[in-house]
């Protein structure tokens, strides 16, 4: 599955993030909407969810999300839904770790 959310806000460092690898960093902005995917490994094979999906969390309610590869890039968002049918575009997409 995946899940939507808003991007409410994020730290200056992820615009400075310039290694090749990690270059995406720099388009995330605030108050894109970007989807996430919940895939195996990440997925707890009990309850079939990942971690910091926000599954009980309203629309109203500030999530804190903290990018992988450099933990200075982080920030907040908040669950706009949840899609069993993932169709993420290429773009502002990324998976749960």
């Amino acid at each position: 599955y995946c899940v939507e959310f808003k991007t409410e806000s994020l730290s200056h460092y992820c615009a400075l993030e310039n290694r090749p690898y990690a270059r995406w960093m720099q388009y995330l902005r605030e108050g894109h909407t970007v989807c996430v995917a919940c895939q195996p490994p990440a997925m707890n094979t009990d309850t079939h969810r990942c971690s910091g999906d926000g599954h009980n969390a309203d629309g109203g309610k500030i999530l804190r999300w903290e990018a992988i590869g450099n933990s200075r890039c982080q920030g907040t968002w908040k669950k706009i839904r949840q899609l069993e049918q993932c169709s993420c575009p290429l773009v502002h997409s990324f998976i749960f770790t």
